[in-house]
């Protein structure tokens, strides 16, 4: 690392990261992308939830495939299962991705969860992929619930296989966007946009169509929270005891913000879909 000593005989002091490197590669662009490569020790929650994912996926590409359905029917957040057991169908939804292979999100995950971990700590970059997540399938869903509810969508539509990580990546990467300068954030956005609007006009798919923008969309709303916790100055060194209530009233924390997204959204979608719930076997399509 460049500005350190090294140690007698030309070895290098212990602690140095990356020491074992050749002198020409130590410093410069290598150690920094070394330094943002995703590891357990700077970004747990990114590591965790990738290990979580592809155990999911290789389950779903070894295991009896009309097992593998029935959970993920299970799992799926669609309006059925989220007017019957709304906690379950939002939680498991997101440990799912569609496809066979969780190997594109590797590289989803380490361009947009990773950095905005590094950045805000892993609580917080759990909360915003949370936040994205839920948002966005309650929204998607309140549209497919009030469709059919007017008839403009059949009623299997409410049974259409609903898993996938997207919301929170996409989620994420709205919130990361927001730590870049202004025109490289434009330039990302602008990107980004461009992407949706070809996916929206080739898949045609209701779901996709309002869940990814509203994802991206709530990633960004987080800005300010997010510039807020950055900018905080260290407060006086206080007891234990206060210092948790301090934390616990300055940082809202992943279940403060998840409950202001369910109760801002949940009472908006629920009591007129009541009736729209139907019985019978989901498409196998998905997110």
């Amino acid at each position: 690392m460049a500005g350190l000593r090294w140690g007698a005989g030309g070895r290098a002091p212990s602690g140095v990261p990356y020491g074992m490197l050749p002198g020409r590669l130590r410093g410069g662009p290598v150690e920094w992308l070394l330094e943002r490569v995703p590891t357990p020790r700077r970004t747990p929650f990114t590591i965790g939830y990738l290990a979580v994912v592809g155990v999911t996926s290789t389950f779903a590409g070894i295991a009896d495939p009309e097992l593998v359905q029935r959970l993920q029917e299970a799992s799926s957040s669609d309006g059925h299962n989220l007017l019957q057991h709304p906690l379950r169908a939002l939680l498991l939804s997101g440990f799912w991705v569609a496809g066979g292979s969780w190997l594109p999100y590797l590289w989803g995950f380490a361009f947009t969860l990773a950095p905005l971990e590094r950045r805000v700590g892993p609580a917080r970059a759990a909360a915003v992929f949370a936040a994205g997540h839920v948002a966005a399938t309650l929204l998607s869903q309140g549209v497919v619930i009030t469709a059919v509810e007017t008839g403009r969508l059949a009623p299997a539509a409410m049974d259409q296989l609903d898993i996938g990580v997207s919301y929170g990546v996409l989620a994420c990467l709205g919130a990361a966007a927001g730590a870049l300068p202004p025109r490289a954030r434009a330039v990302a956005l602008a990107g980004v946009g461009l992407m949706l609007a070809q996916q929206i006009a080739t898949q045609k798919d209701l779901v996709t169509a309002v869940g990814h923008p509203a994802a991206l969309l709530t990633g960004m709303a987080l800005w300010r929270w997010l510039g807020r916790i950055e900018r905080r100055p260290p407060g006086p060194r206080l007891r234990p005891a206060r210092v948790r209530a301090a934390g616990s009233a300055a940082s809202p924390s992943a279940s403060s913000v998840l409950s202001s997204v369910l109760s801002a959204v949940v009472p908006s979608i629920v009591p007129p879909a009541a009736a729209a719930v139907r019985a019978g076997r989901r498409p196998s399509t998905a997110r």
